[in-house]
Order: C-alpha cells, then structure tokens, then sequence
C-alpha cells in the first residue's frame, strides 16, 4: 500500500504597483515660476483583506496552473525636467502580471506634475494617480490630474491666487493636497498624497504616495512627499526629491532654472505571496525570495517570470 501526496494548486495573492509620474518644472519668469508634483503609480492588492487603491476593497487572489509561466512587468518612474523647460513630467508606465488562463492584472503608470507658466499652467497628467497642477500668474491655474478608479486619487491644484507654488501628486489613499489647502500658506506647494500600507511581505510597508509640488516664493514651503516614497518638492532652501525606487512613488516639483529641476517617479513592484508548499522555486529576472511563516514572498524589482 502506497501513499501519494499531492499538494494542491496554489493559490496566489499579489500586490502590483506601477511606475510613478515625474515632476513637473516651470518657465523663467517673475511669477509662475513652480510646477506640479508627480503622481504615485497605480496600485492593487488582493492580500488579505487590505485594500486596493483609490479607496476601493481588495481584489481576488487567483490559483496558478502547474507548469503556466506568468510573466511580470514592472515599471518605470516618469522622467523629472531639467528647469526653465516649462514642461509636464513624464508618466510612469505599468506594472502587470500576465500567464495562460489569467486576465492580465495590470496597473496604471502615475501621472506627471504640470508646468507652471506666466501665463495658464498646466494641469496635471491623468494616471494611476493624478499629477499635481502647475502654477499661473495670469489666466488659468492648472488643475489636478485625474486618477485611475481601484488604482488611486487625483492630484491637486493649483490655484490662480497662488503665483509660486504647485500642487501635490495624488497617492494610492489620498487626493494631492491642493495650494494652499496646507500649513505652509498660499504659495507653499501642495503635499502629496498618501499611499496605502501592506503586510504582504510580511512587514507593513507603504506604496504608492505622491509627489510634492515646488513653491518659490524664496522660503522653504516646499510640498512634502506622501508616504509610500512620494518626493518633495523643490523651495528655497532645498532640491526636489526623486520617489523612492520601487514603491511608485511621484517625483517632486521643480521651478523656473537648471538649478531647480523637479524629479523622476519611483519605479514599481510586484510582489506574489503562497504557500511554500506550492513554491516550485522556478524564477527568472532575479527576483529577492523570502519567507513569512508557512509562506513564500517573490519580491520583483524588475521583469520577470515565475512558473508555477
């Protein structure tokens, strides 16, 4: 008489994050001078019972098949500007996890920071979550970008009484902070939006936070970063900070010269969690392997593949 163990398919959660939006910077004139703030990439979640971006619930988890490779994306942080370019920041580009019998679990890059101008700032690119808007001196400040519905919030404003200062990125949890909605008064940057905080690694980390939008006014005012890696902005008495690599974090604003420039969005992640008897150990792309009890954590940086 024979025995035989079989282990059953495993199941899988997973948290995805996309690429966060860069910082948007601003023409050299005497007003208009600080653009919007990065937004965080898009973020979902089907661990436990944590939510998903944008104030949606988690999503499902889902069985892998024997032997089915699932391909993972991770993306990239939207690039920051130079200063005095009066130019948006870049998007951030997708994370996803894509395999035979799976409707592919994909994520929205963040979006980028508007540029302030003299004239009508611009608002600030759509994504995951929203970049924050650039500032005006006349006409039309720029507005907060929208965010992606289950993926983040939006940005936020600028205002057309503030003439110096950007609004803040929107994160995975929370809007931008608007100009002036804050503590740092009329022309300091907008903060950026939190991110949302998981365990899925077996340690509560955040993701996903926004950018901070620029003030230069000529005193430190600067929009702060979101939790979850979101940048500063750039003021007085400091430079603009990236977001932080592999959260999807957005960029900080950037003002009106070279020596101002906003910053780039952190890229993403993608994390898978299961049961370690259902690890097969069949990896590419180098990804850091862990575990948290009687489970295994697959932590990706970059694109890879797991085979189930």
């Amino acid at each position: 008489q024979y025995t035989i163990t079989v282990n059953p398919p495993p199941v899988i959660s997973w948290l995805v994050v996309a690429g966060g939006g860069g910082g948007g910077d601003a023409e050299n004139s005497h007003y208009g001078r600080a653009g919007g703030a990065g937004g965080a990439g898009g973020l979902r979640n089907s661990y436990a019972s944590e939510n998903t971006g944008g104030g949606a619930s988690g999503e499902s988890t889902f069985t892998a098949s024997t032997g089915t490779t699932y391909t993972i994306t991770v993306g990239g942080g939207g690039t920051g500007r130079a200063g005095d370019t009066h130019t948006s920041g870049g998007n951030g580009t997708a994370s996803s996890i894509a395999g035979s019998g799976l409707t592919t679990i994909s994520t929205v890059g963040g979006g980028g920071g508007g540029y302030g101008q003299y004239t009508n700032g611009a608002t600030g690119n759509s994504g995951g979550s929203g970049g924050g808007g650039g500032c005006a001196y006349q006409g039309s400040a720029g507005g907060g970008g929208s965010g992606t519905s289950g993926q983040g919030y939006n940005g936020g404003s600028a205002t057309a009484t503030s003439r110096n200062a950007g609004g803040g990125g929107g994160g995975a949890s929370q809007v931008g902070e608007a100009v002036g909605a804050g503590d740092r008064g009329s022309n300091g940057g907008g903060d950026g939006g939190d991110g949302l905080q998981s365990s899925i690694t077996g340690s509560a980390t955040y993701y996903a936070g926004g950018g901070g939008g620029a003030s230069d006014n000529g005193s430190n005012k600067k929009g702060l970063g979101g939790q979850g890696g979101g940048g500063d902005g750039w003021d007085g008495g400091a430079n603009a900070t990236d977001g932080t690599a592999n959260t999807g974090g957005g960029g900080g604003g950037g003002a009106d010269t070279s020596s101002k420039p906003s910053k780039a969005g952190g890229s993403g992640v993608v994390i898978l969690r299961l049961a370690t008897s259902g690890y097969s150990g069949t990896t590419t792309g180098s990804p850091t392997v862990t575990q948290s009890g009687s489970d295994t954590i697959i932590k990706f940086t970059g694109d890879g593949s797991y085979t189930a």
